[in-house]
Protein backbone atom coordinates (compact mmCIF):
# COMPACT_ATOMS: atom_id res chain seq x y z
CA UNK A 1 0.00 0.00 0.00
CA UNK A 2 3.00 2.62 0.87
CA UNK A 3 4.58 1.73 -2.71
CA UNK A 4 1.19 2.82 -4.46
CA UNK A 5 0.91 5.63 -2.99
CA UNK A 6 4.55 6.92 -3.34
CA UNK A 7 3.58 5.99 -6.89
CA UNK A 8 0.43 8.25 -7.05
CA UNK A 9 2.32 11.19 -5.16
CA UNK A 10 5.20 10.93 -8.13
CA UNK A 11 2.62 11.39 -11.00
CA UNK A 12 1.47 14.38 -9.31
CA UNK A 13 2.05 17.68 -10.61
CA UNK A 14 0.82 21.31 -11.58
CA UNK A 15 0.07 22.64 -15.15
CA UNK A 16 2.37 25.38 -15.67
CA UNK A 17 -0.35 27.76 -15.91
CA UNK A 18 -1.18 27.26 -12.49
CA UNK A 19 1.46 27.11 -11.44
CA UNK A 20 1.73 30.95 -11.84
CA UNK A 21 -1.33 31.61 -10.66
CA UNK A 22 -0.03 29.88 -7.49
CA UNK A 23 2.64 32.23 -7.67
CA UNK A 24 0.15 35.55 -8.30
CA UNK A 25 -1.43 34.47 -5.27
CA UNK A 26 1.18 33.73 -2.70
CA UNK A 27 3.02 37.31 -4.06
CA UNK A 28 -0.21 38.80 -2.81
CA UNK A 29 -0.45 37.58 0.32
CA UNK A 30 3.33 37.62 0.90
CA UNK A 31 3.09 41.60 0.12
CA UNK A 32 0.79 41.83 2.80
CA UNK A 33 3.21 40.03 5.38
CA UNK A 34 6.58 41.80 4.48
CA UNK A 35 4.53 45.16 4.55
CA UNK A 36 3.01 44.50 7.74
CA UNK A 37 6.58 43.83 9.05
CA UNK A 38 7.71 46.82 7.20
CA UNK A 39 9.85 45.10 4.96
CA UNK A 40 12.08 48.24 3.59
CA UNK A 41 15.43 49.07 2.03
CA UNK A 42 17.46 52.15 1.29
CA UNK A 43 20.38 52.69 -1.74
CA UNK A 44 21.67 55.20 -2.64
CA UNK A 45 21.21 56.54 -6.04
CA UNK A 46 23.67 59.03 -8.09
CA UNK A 47 21.91 62.75 -8.72
CA UNK A 48 23.52 63.49 -12.93
CA UNK A 49 23.33 67.22 -12.26
CA UNK A 50 25.20 67.40 -8.38
CA UNK A 51 27.08 64.33 -8.77
CA UNK A 52 26.06 63.38 -5.74
CA UNK A 53 24.74 60.30 -3.69
CA UNK A 54 20.92 60.90 -2.54
CA UNK A 55 19.55 57.77 -0.96
CA UNK A 56 16.41 56.53 -1.24
CA UNK A 57 13.78 54.68 0.31
CA UNK A 58 12.39 51.25 -1.31
CA UNK A 59 10.00 49.77 0.50
CA UNK A 60 7.55 46.21 0.02
CA UNK A 61 3.80 47.82 -1.38
CA UNK A 62 0.70 45.86 0.30
CA UNK A 63 -1.43 44.61 -2.91
CA UNK A 64 -3.96 43.47 -0.11
CA UNK A 65 -4.58 47.30 0.50
CA UNK A 66 -7.31 49.27 -1.21
CA UNK A 67 -4.85 50.84 -3.59
CA UNK A 68 -3.74 47.45 -4.30
CA UNK A 69 -6.97 45.70 -4.76
CA UNK A 70 -7.28 48.85 -7.80
CA UNK A 71 -4.28 47.51 -9.32
CA UNK A 72 -4.94 44.30 -9.77
CA UNK A 73 -8.18 44.55 -11.54
CA UNK A 74 -7.87 47.47 -12.93
CA UNK A 75 -4.19 47.41 -14.65
CA UNK A 76 -4.97 43.35 -15.20
CA UNK A 77 -5.55 44.63 -18.83
CA UNK A 78 -2.61 47.08 -19.24
CA UNK A 79 -0.18 44.75 -17.90
CA UNK A 80 -1.11 41.58 -20.48
CA UNK A 81 -1.27 44.36 -23.75
CA UNK A 82 2.12 46.25 -22.59
CA UNK A 83 3.88 42.94 -21.70
CA UNK A 84 6.61 43.10 -23.89
CA UNK A 85 7.28 39.24 -24.60
CA UNK A 86 3.29 39.23 -25.95
CA UNK A 87 4.15 42.03 -28.89
CA UNK A 88 7.62 40.76 -30.31
CA UNK A 89 6.64 36.88 -30.57
CA UNK A 90 3.19 37.83 -31.88
CA UNK A 91 5.37 40.34 -34.72
CA UNK A 92 7.98 37.20 -35.44
CA UNK A 93 5.32 34.66 -35.55
CA UNK A 94 3.41 36.65 -38.09
CA UNK A 95 6.71 36.68 -40.32
CA UNK A 96 8.08 33.23 -39.35
CA UNK A 97 4.35 30.67 -40.13
CA UNK A 98 4.24 33.17 -43.44
CA UNK A 99 7.97 32.07 -44.95
CA UNK A 100 6.94 28.53 -43.35
CA UNK A 101 3.70 28.44 -45.03
CA UNK A 102 5.15 29.94 -48.15
CA UNK A 103 7.35 26.81 -47.83
CA UNK A 104 10.88 29.12 -47.59
CA UNK A 105 12.22 27.62 -44.30
CA UNK A 106 11.56 23.91 -45.42
CA UNK A 107 14.07 24.75 -48.37
CA UNK A 108 16.50 26.58 -46.41
CA UNK A 109 16.43 23.88 -44.29
CA UNK A 110 16.37 21.15 -46.00
CA UNK A 111 18.81 22.85 -48.91
CA UNK A 112 21.52 24.54 -46.59
CA UNK A 113 20.89 23.61 -42.65
CA UNK A 114 20.58 19.79 -43.46
CA UNK A 115 23.84 19.47 -44.93
CA UNK A 116 25.98 21.32 -41.73
CA UNK A 117 27.57 19.36 -38.61
CA UNK A 118 25.00 19.34 -36.51
CA UNK A 119 28.28 20.96 -34.23
CA UNK A 120 28.23 23.44 -36.59
CA UNK A 121 24.41 24.64 -36.66
CA UNK A 122 24.47 24.55 -32.77
CA UNK A 123 27.58 26.79 -32.70
CA UNK A 124 25.73 29.42 -35.42
CA UNK A 125 22.55 29.41 -33.10
CA UNK A 126 24.58 30.04 -29.77
CA UNK A 127 26.65 32.81 -31.57
CA UNK A 128 23.93 34.79 -33.37
CA UNK A 129 21.41 34.52 -29.86
CA UNK A 130 23.99 35.14 -27.95
CA UNK A 131 25.12 38.65 -29.89
CA UNK A 132 21.32 39.05 -30.84
CA UNK A 133 21.33 40.96 -27.25
CA UNK A 134 22.72 43.65 -29.09
CA UNK A 135 19.07 44.44 -29.87
CA UNK A 136 18.16 43.94 -26.76
CA UNK A 137 15.58 41.29 -26.19
CA UNK A 138 14.71 40.60 -29.53
CA UNK A 139 16.41 37.01 -29.83
CA UNK A 140 13.92 35.41 -27.66
CA UNK A 141 10.78 36.20 -29.57
CA UNK A 142 12.73 35.52 -33.13
CA UNK A 143 15.43 32.56 -32.79
CA UNK A 144 13.35 29.87 -30.04
CA UNK A 145 10.31 29.78 -32.61
CA UNK A 146 12.96 29.72 -35.74
CA UNK A 147 15.51 27.52 -34.26
CA UNK A 148 12.46 24.95 -32.97
CA UNK A 149 11.01 24.79 -37.10
CA UNK A 150 14.52 23.94 -38.26
CA UNK A 151 14.97 21.59 -35.87
CA UNK A 152 11.63 19.55 -36.90
CA UNK A 153 12.19 19.98 -40.52
CA UNK A 154 15.44 18.22 -40.51
CA UNK A 155 14.37 15.84 -37.98
CA UNK A 156 16.03 16.75 -34.84
CA UNK A 157 14.77 16.84 -31.70
CA UNK A 158 12.85 20.71 -31.69
CA UNK A 159 13.16 20.72 -27.49
CA UNK A 160 17.17 20.39 -28.08
CA UNK A 161 16.75 23.91 -30.65
CA UNK A 162 14.74 25.15 -27.89
CA UNK A 163 16.67 25.05 -25.42
CA UNK A 164 19.51 26.08 -27.49
CA UNK A 165 18.47 29.30 -28.48
CA UNK A 166 17.30 30.04 -25.33
CA UNK A 167 20.42 29.35 -23.31
CA UNK A 168 22.20 31.18 -26.19
CA UNK A 169 20.39 34.27 -25.63
CA UNK A 170 19.79 33.83 -21.58
CA UNK A 171 23.36 32.97 -20.44
CA UNK A 172 25.27 34.83 -23.16
CA UNK A 173 22.50 38.35 -22.89
CA UNK A 174 24.95 41.44 -22.98
CA UNK A 175 27.65 40.22 -25.28
CA UNK A 176 27.91 40.54 -28.40
CA UNK A 177 30.15 41.65 -31.51
CA UNK A 178 29.76 45.49 -31.52
CA UNK A 179 28.74 48.12 -29.20
CA UNK A 180 25.10 47.78 -28.61
CA UNK A 181 21.45 48.58 -26.70
CA UNK A 182 23.68 47.11 -23.01
CA UNK A 183 26.51 49.93 -23.65
CA UNK A 184 23.73 52.91 -24.00
CA UNK A 185 21.91 51.58 -21.09
CA UNK A 186 24.66 51.02 -18.67
CA UNK A 187 27.63 53.67 -19.40
CA UNK A 188 25.71 56.88 -18.06
CA UNK A 189 25.37 54.83 -14.57
CA UNK A 190 29.49 53.64 -14.51
CA UNK A 191 30.53 57.42 -15.66
CA UNK A 192 28.78 59.09 -13.16
CA UNK A 193 29.73 56.63 -10.46
CA UNK A 194 33.15 56.92 -11.62
CA UNK A 195 33.43 60.35 -10.88
CA UNK A 196 32.85 59.71 -7.29
CA UNK A 197 36.35 59.01 -7.29
CA UNK A 198 38.04 60.87 -9.87
CA UNK A 199 36.10 63.68 -12.31
CA UNK A 200 38.44 63.25 -15.20
CA UNK A 201 37.51 60.02 -15.80
CA UNK A 202 36.67 59.37 -19.29
CA UNK A 203 34.40 56.34 -20.38
CA UNK A 204 33.34 55.37 -23.48
CA UNK A 205 30.78 53.03 -25.41
CA UNK A 206 33.49 51.17 -26.59
CA UNK A 207 35.63 50.25 -23.14
CA UNK A 208 34.37 46.68 -23.40
CA UNK A 209 34.62 46.05 -26.89
CA UNK A 210 37.39 44.02 -27.08
CA UNK A 211 36.41 41.76 -24.24
CA UNK A 212 32.68 41.15 -25.55
CA UNK A 213 33.70 40.27 -28.99
CA UNK A 214 36.15 37.26 -27.95
CA UNK A 215 33.82 35.97 -25.42
CA UNK A 216 30.92 35.95 -27.56
CA UNK A 217 33.20 33.17 -29.57
CA UNK A 218 34.40 31.79 -26.31
CA UNK A 219 31.07 31.34 -24.82
CA UNK A 220 28.96 29.89 -28.28
CA UNK A 221 32.36 27.03 -28.50
CA UNK A 222 31.79 26.02 -24.60
CA UNK A 223 27.88 26.72 -25.12
CA UNK A 224 27.81 24.11 -28.28
CA UNK A 225 30.18 21.56 -26.62
CA UNK A 226 27.53 21.58 -23.50
CA UNK A 227 24.27 21.32 -25.59
CA UNK A 228 26.25 18.45 -28.00
CA UNK A 229 27.80 16.27 -25.23
CA UNK A 230 25.54 17.03 -22.12
CA UNK A 231 22.31 18.10 -23.02
CA UNK A 232 21.41 16.39 -26.59
CA UNK A 233 21.77 12.66 -25.23
CA UNK A 234 19.26 13.67 -22.29
CA UNK A 235 16.70 15.14 -24.72
CA UNK A 236 16.99 12.28 -26.60
CA UNK A 237 15.15 11.98 -30.31
CA UNK A 238 11.55 13.07 -31.16
CA UNK A 239 9.69 10.96 -32.77
CA UNK A 240 6.01 10.48 -33.18
CA UNK A 241 4.28 7.04 -31.90
CA UNK A 242 2.99 5.52 -35.16
CA UNK A 243 -0.45 4.16 -35.16
CA UNK A 244 -0.77 0.72 -37.27
CA UNK A 245 -3.18 1.33 -40.32
CA UNK A 246 -5.67 -1.14 -40.29
CA UNK A 247 -5.97 -1.14 -44.20
CA UNK A 248 -3.05 -1.38 -46.12
CA UNK A 249 -3.02 0.74 -50.02
CA UNK A 250 -0.94 -0.07 -52.90
CA UNK A 251 -0.47 2.26 -56.15
CA UNK A 252 2.36 1.62 -58.84
CA UNK A 253 5.02 3.91 -58.97
CA UNK A 254 6.06 5.22 -62.12
CA UNK A 255 9.77 6.02 -61.28
CA UNK A 256 10.10 8.13 -64.59
CA UNK A 257 7.11 10.10 -63.35
CA UNK A 258 8.41 10.57 -59.75
CA UNK A 259 12.16 11.54 -61.21
CA UNK A 260 10.26 14.26 -63.60
CA UNK A 261 7.95 15.83 -60.64
CA UNK A 262 11.12 15.67 -58.64
CA UNK A 263 13.54 17.90 -61.42
CA UNK A 264 10.39 19.79 -61.88
CA UNK A 265 9.88 20.61 -58.07
CA UNK A 266 13.52 21.65 -57.49
CA UNK A 267 13.37 23.83 -60.48
CA UNK A 268 10.52 25.68 -59.04
CA UNK A 269 12.51 25.52 -55.75
CA UNK A 270 15.66 27.35 -57.31
CA UNK A 271 13.69 30.01 -58.94
CA UNK A 272 11.72 30.55 -55.39
CA UNK A 273 15.06 30.96 -53.76
CA UNK A 274 16.47 33.07 -56.37
CA UNK A 275 13.06 35.50 -56.16
CA UNK A 276 13.37 35.31 -52.31
CA UNK A 277 16.99 36.17 -52.06
CA UNK A 278 16.81 39.21 -54.28
CA UNK A 279 13.90 40.12 -52.37
CA UNK A 280 16.03 40.09 -49.21
CA UNK A 281 18.72 41.89 -50.99
CA UNK A 282 16.82 44.50 -51.59
CA UNK A 283 14.81 44.42 -48.39
CA UNK A 284 18.21 44.67 -46.57
CA UNK A 285 19.83 47.70 -48.74
CA UNK A 286 16.23 49.45 -48.37
CA UNK A 287 17.54 48.99 -44.09
CA UNK A 288 20.76 50.38 -43.94
CA UNK A 289 20.07 53.64 -46.71
CA UNK A 290 17.57 54.39 -43.49
CA UNK A 291 20.38 53.75 -40.50
CA UNK A 292 22.53 56.11 -42.91
CA UNK A 293 21.60 59.90 -41.86
CA UNK A 294 22.24 62.93 -43.92
CA UNK A 295 21.35 61.15 -47.49
CA UNK A 296 17.90 61.92 -48.97
CA UNK A 297 15.09 60.47 -47.16
CA UNK A 298 17.55 58.34 -45.33
CA UNK A 299 17.99 58.22 -40.72
CA UNK A 300 14.46 57.38 -40.51
CA UNK A 301 15.16 54.51 -38.38
CA UNK A 302 17.51 57.28 -36.11
CA UNK A 303 16.94 59.41 -33.32
CA UNK A 304 17.98 62.13 -34.67
CA UNK A 305 17.87 64.26 -30.90
CA UNK A 306 20.50 62.34 -30.17
CA UNK A 307 23.92 63.78 -30.61
CA UNK A 308 25.78 60.44 -31.09
CA UNK A 309 25.44 57.97 -33.64
CA UNK A 310 25.21 54.99 -31.59
CA UNK A 311 22.84 56.51 -29.19
CA UNK A 312 20.35 57.56 -32.39
CA UNK A 313 21.22 53.55 -32.90
CA UNK A 314 20.64 51.76 -29.85
CA UNK A 315 18.72 54.61 -27.68
CA UNK A 316 15.74 54.23 -25.56
CA UNK A 317 13.48 56.32 -28.30
CA UNK A 318 15.23 55.07 -31.35
CA UNK A 319 13.04 53.51 -34.09
CA UNK A 320 15.66 51.25 -35.42
CA UNK A 321 15.69 49.58 -31.59
CA UNK A 322 11.88 49.65 -31.09
CA UNK A 323 11.16 48.41 -34.84
CA UNK A 324 13.85 45.81 -35.59
CA UNK A 325 11.19 43.00 -34.78
CA UNK A 326 8.64 43.98 -37.59
CA UNK A 327 11.61 44.86 -39.29
CA UNK A 328 12.41 41.35 -39.57
CA UNK A 329 9.12 40.39 -39.60
CA UNK A 330 8.68 42.83 -42.75
CA UNK A 331 11.94 40.59 -44.09
CA UNK A 332 10.57 37.31 -43.86
CA UNK A 333 7.17 38.18 -44.61
CA UNK A 334 8.62 39.96 -47.96
CA UNK A 335 10.73 36.88 -48.97
CA UNK A 336 8.24 34.46 -48.42
CA UNK A 337 5.93 35.62 -50.69
CA UNK A 338 8.80 36.12 -53.16
CA UNK A 339 9.59 32.37 -53.13
CA UNK A 340 5.89 31.22 -52.69
CA UNK A 341 5.80 33.17 -55.82
CA UNK A 342 8.56 31.86 -57.58
CA UNK A 343 8.17 28.26 -56.71
CA UNK A 344 4.63 28.54 -57.32
CA UNK A 345 3.71 26.98 -53.79
CA UNK A 346 1.43 29.74 -53.32
CA UNK A 347 -2.23 28.59 -54.83
CA UNK A 348 -4.03 31.78 -54.18
CA UNK A 349 -4.59 34.54 -51.21
CA UNK A 350 -7.35 32.58 -49.60
CA UNK A 351 -5.27 29.17 -49.56
CA UNK A 352 -2.30 31.18 -47.83
CA UNK A 353 -4.40 32.90 -45.26
CA UNK A 354 -5.81 29.38 -44.14
CA UNK A 355 -2.20 27.96 -44.19
CA UNK A 356 -0.81 30.56 -41.91
CA UNK A 357 -3.98 30.23 -39.45
CA UNK A 358 -4.03 26.75 -38.91
CA UNK A 359 0.12 27.45 -37.68
CA UNK A 360 -0.77 30.10 -35.69
CA UNK A 361 -3.38 28.28 -33.93
CA UNK A 362 -0.73 25.61 -32.76
CA UNK A 363 0.79 28.29 -30.53
CA UNK A 364 -2.72 29.92 -29.05
CA UNK A 365 -1.51 27.77 -26.08
CA UNK A 366 1.47 30.39 -25.15
CA UNK A 367 -0.70 33.19 -25.44
CA UNK A 368 -2.99 31.87 -22.59
CA UNK A 369 0.44 31.56 -20.74
CA UNK A 370 1.69 34.69 -21.41
CA UNK A 371 -1.32 36.15 -20.15
CA UNK A 372 -1.21 34.48 -16.70
CA UNK A 373 2.88 35.63 -16.08
CA UNK A 374 2.06 39.17 -17.52
CA UNK A 375 0.03 39.30 -14.53
CA UNK A 376 2.36 37.73 -12.02
CA UNK A 377 5.62 39.49 -13.30
CA UNK A 378 3.59 42.82 -12.79
CA UNK A 379 2.39 41.89 -9.35
CA UNK A 380 6.03 40.93 -8.35
CA UNK A 381 7.60 43.81 -9.88
CA UNK A 382 4.19 46.33 -8.22
CA UNK A 383 5.13 44.97 -4.78
CA UNK A 384 9.11 46.15 -4.94
CA UNK A 385 10.15 42.78 -3.36
CA UNK A 386 13.17 42.51 -6.03
CA UNK A 387 14.04 46.14 -5.59
CA UNK A 388 14.37 45.52 -1.72
CA UNK A 389 16.55 42.40 -2.12
CA UNK A 390 18.56 43.75 -4.52
CA UNK A 391 19.09 46.35 -2.40
CA UNK A 392 19.88 43.88 0.69
CA UNK A 393 22.70 42.71 -1.76
CA UNK A 394 23.88 45.96 -2.59
CA UNK A 395 24.32 46.88 0.93
CA UNK A 396 25.92 43.84 1.78
CA UNK A 397 28.34 44.07 -1.15
CA UNK A 398 29.50 47.30 0.61
CA UNK A 399 30.17 45.85 3.94
CA UNK A 400 32.55 43.34 2.79
CA UNK A 401 36.09 44.32 2.75
CA UNK A 402 37.41 42.44 -0.53
CA UNK A 403 40.29 43.05 -3.04
CA UNK A 404 41.49 41.71 -6.35
CA UNK A 405 39.74 38.49 -7.30
CA UNK A 406 37.92 37.49 -4.23
CA UNK A 407 36.07 41.16 -4.69
CA UNK A 408 35.53 40.55 -8.39
CA UNK A 409 34.12 36.88 -7.81
CA UNK A 410 32.12 38.04 -4.46
CA UNK A 411 30.56 40.97 -6.72
CA UNK A 412 29.96 38.48 -9.45
CA UNK A 413 28.32 35.95 -7.38
CA UNK A 414 25.73 38.85 -5.45
CA UNK A 415 25.14 40.39 -8.85
CA UNK A 416 23.52 36.72 -10.16
CA UNK A 417 21.84 36.51 -7.23
CA UNK A 418 20.12 39.81 -7.36
CA UNK A 419 19.01 39.21 -10.84
CA UNK A 420 17.22 35.76 -9.50
CA UNK A 421 14.60 38.78 -8.27
CA UNK A 422 15.09 41.62 -10.85
CA UNK A 423 16.07 40.95 -14.43
CA UNK A 424 16.48 44.86 -15.94
CA UNK A 425 20.39 45.16 -15.89
CA UNK A 426 19.61 48.79 -15.81
CA UNK A 427 17.79 48.85 -13.03
CA UNK A 428 20.96 46.59 -11.00
CA UNK A 429 23.50 48.65 -12.26
CA UNK A 430 21.63 51.97 -10.97
CA UNK A 431 21.56 50.37 -7.31
CA UNK A 432 25.07 48.78 -7.93
CA UNK A 433 26.93 50.88 -9.58
CA UNK A 434 27.41 53.71 -6.48
CA UNK A 435 28.98 50.80 -4.68
CA UNK A 436 30.65 48.51 -7.65
CA UNK A 437 32.52 51.29 -9.61
CA UNK A 438 34.19 53.10 -6.38
CA UNK A 439 35.28 49.60 -4.61
CA UNK A 440 37.00 48.48 -7.56
CA UNK A 441 38.18 52.27 -7.99
CA UNK A 442 39.59 51.97 -4.98
CA UNK A 443 41.10 48.38 -5.10
CA UNK A 444 42.90 49.27 -8.59
CA UNK A 445 40.26 47.79 -10.84
CA UNK A 446 38.92 50.35 -13.70
CA UNK A 447 35.02 50.94 -13.71
CA UNK A 448 35.57 49.81 -17.66
CA UNK A 449 35.88 46.44 -16.12
CA UNK A 450 33.86 47.13 -13.45
CA UNK A 451 30.81 47.11 -16.22
CA UNK A 452 31.77 43.87 -17.40
CA UNK A 453 31.50 42.07 -13.84
CA UNK A 454 27.98 43.75 -13.77
CA UNK A 455 27.05 42.68 -17.17
CA UNK A 456 28.38 38.83 -16.59
CA UNK A 457 26.93 38.70 -13.37
CA UNK A 458 23.58 39.47 -14.65
CA UNK A 459 24.08 36.53 -17.50
CA UNK A 460 25.22 34.15 -15.24
CA UNK A 461 21.44 33.45 -13.94
CA UNK A 462 19.46 34.89 -16.67
CA UNK A 463 17.97 32.37 -18.11
CA UNK A 464 17.67 30.71 -14.73
CA UNK A 465 14.66 32.69 -13.38
CA UNK A 466 10.52 32.30 -13.93
CA UNK A 467 10.87 36.26 -13.58
CA UNK A 468 12.44 36.75 -16.64
CA UNK A 469 9.90 37.94 -19.03
CA UNK A 470 10.88 36.26 -22.07
CA UNK A 471 11.08 33.07 -19.55
CA UNK A 472 7.59 32.32 -21.14
CA UNK A 473 8.32 31.84 -24.56
CA UNK A 474 10.52 29.40 -23.59
CA UNK A 475 8.27 27.40 -21.34
CA UNK A 476 5.29 28.11 -23.94
CA UNK A 477 7.82 26.48 -26.70
CA UNK A 478 8.59 23.26 -24.78
CA UNK A 479 4.94 22.64 -24.51
CA UNK A 480 3.88 23.26 -28.15
CA UNK A 481 6.21 20.83 -29.12
CA UNK A 482 6.10 18.14 -26.25
CA UNK A 483 4.60 15.36 -27.53
CA UNK A 484 3.09 14.22 -24.46
CA UNK A 485 0.56 16.83 -23.99
CA UNK A 486 -1.63 14.96 -20.70
CA UNK A 487 1.78 16.21 -19.51
CA UNK A 488 2.92 19.17 -19.76
CA UNK A 489 6.60 20.45 -19.23
CA UNK A 490 6.15 22.17 -16.18
CA UNK A 491 8.82 24.91 -14.96
CA UNK A 492 10.60 22.44 -12.78
CA UNK A 493 11.28 20.07 -15.71
CA UNK A 494 12.42 23.14 -18.00
CA UNK A 495 14.35 24.95 -15.63
CA UNK A 496 16.38 21.09 -14.96
CA UNK A 497 16.64 20.63 -18.80
CA UNK A 498 18.91 23.69 -18.97
CA UNK A 499 20.91 23.49 -15.63
CA UNK A 500 23.72 22.00 -17.11
CA UNK A 501 24.26 24.52 -19.31
CA UNK A 502 23.98 27.08 -16.45
CA UNK A 503 26.32 25.74 -14.32
CA UNK A 504 28.88 24.94 -16.79
CA UNK A 505 28.28 28.18 -18.24
CA UNK A 506 28.41 30.40 -14.56
CA UNK A 507 31.09 28.45 -13.92
CA UNK A 508 32.91 29.19 -17.31
CA UNK A 509 32.30 32.70 -16.84
CA UNK A 510 33.39 33.00 -13.68
CA UNK A 511 36.96 32.03 -14.82
CA UNK A 512 36.92 34.16 -17.93
CA UNK A 513 36.76 37.28 -16.22
CA UNK A 514 39.24 36.21 -13.68
CA UNK A 515 41.85 34.83 -16.18
CA UNK A 516 40.94 38.37 -18.49
CA UNK A 517 42.24 40.26 -15.25
CA UNK A 518 45.31 38.19 -14.00
CA UNK A 519 46.75 38.25 -17.82
CA UNK A 520 45.91 41.80 -17.65
CA UNK A 521 44.62 41.98 -21.63
CA UNK A 522 42.91 44.91 -22.96
CA UNK A 523 39.61 44.93 -22.67
CA UNK A 524 38.50 48.08 -24.81
CA UNK A 525 40.46 50.24 -27.39
CA UNK A 526 42.55 53.25 -26.37
CA UNK A 527 44.67 51.73 -23.82
CA UNK A 528 41.32 50.01 -21.37
CA UNK A 529 42.36 47.42 -19.48
CA UNK A 530 41.21 45.92 -16.30
CA UNK A 531 43.21 47.68 -13.94
CA UNK A 532 43.37 51.73 -13.48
Amino acid sequence: MREKRKLKLKKFYFHPITVFLFLTFATIILSGILSAFEMQATYNVINPNTNELEPTLVAVENLLSFDGMKFLIGDATTNFISFAPLGTLLLALIGITIAESTGLIETLSKRFFSKMPKEVFTFIIIFVATISSLINEVGYAILIPLTALIYFINGRNPILGIITAFCGVAFGYGVTIFVGSMEVALMDYTRTAAWLIDDNMHISLTSNLYFIIATSILISIIGTVIIEKIIAPRVGKYKKEEVSAKTEQYRVINLEEEEQKRIEREKYEKRGLRFALITGIIVLLLFAYMLIPGLPYSGMLLDMNEETYLNQLFGETSYFQSGFTYLVTLLLVLMGLAYGLGAKSIKSDKALIEEVGKKFSKTSYIFVLIFVVSQFISVFRQTNIGLVITAWLANLLEHLEFSGIPLIVVTLIIIALANLVLTSPTTKWMIFSPIVVPMFMQANISPQFAQIVMRIGNSMTNGFTPILASFVIYLGYLNVYNLNKKRPITIKKSLKMIAPYFLIISAAWILIVVGWYITGLPIGPSGVYPTL
